[in-house]
């Protein structure tokens, strides 16, 4: 399974009001009525067919996801403590694992490719606001985790970033812009440490 950002879900406003519709600073809603009784309605579903379901039990988690929207691929193990914001803005490639306690907090598009591997306590983040606007306005910025890479304990990655196939992102590192393929990061900010490499035999 290939996905990408193109498609219906795939728009970075994603349920998002624009314009003078929603002021962060006046408390007004950025969301639409049917995205935040959507997000209720999965939060309730998850808090009691998944939340406290054992470890094994991936398929089951990974349909409630697809049911909710999300694309899912083959053989993919996600955890009953992972906390996903929105299921409609997130694709997961074959074999993804998601470790204990990630916060996949998907108000843009998170796409995570075959073979990524999300751990425990990582934080995937694809909402910022803006900074430079008076109503300090809600921004969604899409997050591509690219094949193979690796997003290592409680680390974070940012709005609009592009984690490299094969990129690993070290322990509690910081990423907040791009990371290139594989080559292995740490800190905070990220900073590359050196290129991944595989022994030979």
């Amino acid at each position: 399974m290939k996905p990408d950002l193109a498609g219906d879900r795939a728009s970075t406003t994603s349920g998002l009001l624009t314009g003078d519709g929603a002021r962060s600073l006046e408390g007004g809603p950025s969301f639409s009525i049917g995205n935040r009784l959507y997000r209720v309605a999965w939060n309730l579903v998850w808090v009691m067919l998944a939340s406290w379901t054992p470890a094994p039990l991936h398929r089951w988690r990974c349909f409630l996801l697809r049911l909710f929207g999300a694309r899912v691929g083959y053989k993919v193990h996600i955890y009953s403590s992972v906390r996903v914001w929105s299921p409609a803005n997130l694709v997961l490639g074959d074999h993804v694992g998601i470790g204990r306690g990630a916060n996949i907090y998907a108000m843009g598009p998170i796409v995570i490719d075959a073979y990524a591997v999300i751990s425990q306590g990582a934080h995937l983040c694809a909402g910022t606001h803006d900074v430079s606007d008076k109503h300090f306005q809600l921004q969604a910025r899409p997050i591509r985790i690219g094949a193979r890479a690796w997003i290592a304990a409680e680390a974070f990655v940012g709005p609009g970033v592009t984690v490299g196939e094969g990129a690993v992102l070290g322990a509690r590192g910081c990423a907040m812009r791009d990371l290139d393929p594989w080559t292995v990061y740490s800190g905070n900010p990220a900073q590359a440490i050196r290129p991944r490499q595989f022994r030979t035999l």
